[in-house]
């Protein structure tokens, strides 16, 4: 189980309306019904959405689109405007707003500004970075802007750990960027944003994982998160899977092969809760279809609320209800095998 940080919560408790309430069990309880009657039934919008700031990246993480320049589609920057216009559509009901998809949302030079206008909305914002644009001017406008929490992508205790994933990245620049974050929430008097350490558990940096504990403590980060790593081959083995089996999505049989641990169940409640819009308006059905294959509809060309409840979504919806496991990007899916720190 994991911890309870009061503090965060009390920040997202200070974000709910009646309004966002109702509409969450409204959601909640067609959920449930749609996998009894195994027929979509959407009832509500969602309280959960990413926003993608920008595909691109400073580093070349193995395992990533992103990192590894493999993209289909195209490179780019989400505009403030276009931002604007959605989150003023969304946020009567939306109680979380996730600033990150693929790519390094400090990149984007307006990402700050827009992280502001989604605090202001009374939304609760969070990002994931990789910790190498958190200058003090960063840090000082992150505090400003209102962000409740950031993730800092941390996957080794040294650099020669660090690099073996995070291949082009500076460890120093990770801790630096860490300090200076902490260092301006004090100086602010600033209970958010709530910071993260997170660690991929991959098999060169399992040994390290006391010592991201003890880091962290020693930085004033609030919590540290060990996540499991997706890996797209993993059937007969990978070098990043780690040797123990508790930090590894996978599992190994007695021939030697590998399969995936969580049970595949056909229902999700990701379609329900949230959704995935990219920076040039496409929607998805979640962080797993990472090259937008699933394309369920364009902001651009009409509203949310017109393509959440529309046929090309409800047909999606459908499908997982129906044989989830024939839906590509459901078949790595971590649902059920992320590591909680204790």
């Amino acid at each position: 189980m994991p911890k309870v940080y009061w503090n965060d919560s009390a920040e997202l408790f200070r974000k709910l309306t009646i309004r966002k309430l109702w509409n969450y069990n409204k959601l909640f309880l067609s959920y449930h019904l749609s996998r009894w009657m195994k027929k979509p039934l959407i009832w509500a919008q969602p309280v959960s959405v990413s926003i993608e700031p920008t595909t691109s990246c400073n580093l070349r993480c193995p395992e990533c689109p992103s990192g590894l320049r493999a993209f289909t589609r195209d490179i780019g920057m989400l505009e403030s405007s276009f931002f604007q216009k959605t989150i003023d559509e969304l946020s009567p009901q939306l109680i979380y707003l996730i600033f990150y998809f693929q790519g390094e949302p400090y990149l984007n030079p307006k990402f700050l500004e827009m992280a502001a206008y989604a605090s202001k909305k009374g939304i609760y914002t969070a990002t994931s970075t990789n910790a190498h644009y958190l200058t003090d001017d960063n840090c000082e406008k992150t505090i400003r802007s209102g962000l409740s929490r950031m993730i800092i992508s941390i996957d080794g205790t040294t650099q020669e750990t660090y690099e073996s994933y995070r291949i082009g990245g500076k460890l120093d620049k990770v801790l630096e960027g860490a300090r200076r974050i902490v260092k301006w929430k004090k100086e602010l008097k600033s209970s958010t944003p709530h910071l993260i350490f997170q660690f991929l558990v991959v098999k060169p940096n399992e040994h390290q994982i006391d010592e991201v504990y003890q880091l962290a403590e020693e930085i004033g980060i609030d919590e540290v998160r060990l996540k499991t790593a997706q890996v797209y081959d993993y059937e007969n083995g990978n070098d990043l899977i780690p040797v123990q089996e508790q930090y590894s999505r996978y599992k190994k049989n007695a021939d030697g092969t590998y399969i995936i641990k969580n049970k595949m169940v056909n229902n999700c409640w990701r379609m329900w809760q949230g959704s995935v819009i990219t920076w040039d308006g496409l929607v998805v059905p979640c962080c797993f279809d990472k090259d937008a294959t699933h394309r369920l509809g364009n902001l651009k060309n009409e509203t949310f609320k017109q393509l959440w409840k529309g046929s090309t979504y409800n047909q999606f919806r459908k499908s997982l209800l129906k044989s989830r496991s024939e839906i590509d990007i459901c078949k790595n899916c971590t649902e059920g095998t992320k590591v909680w720190a204790n």
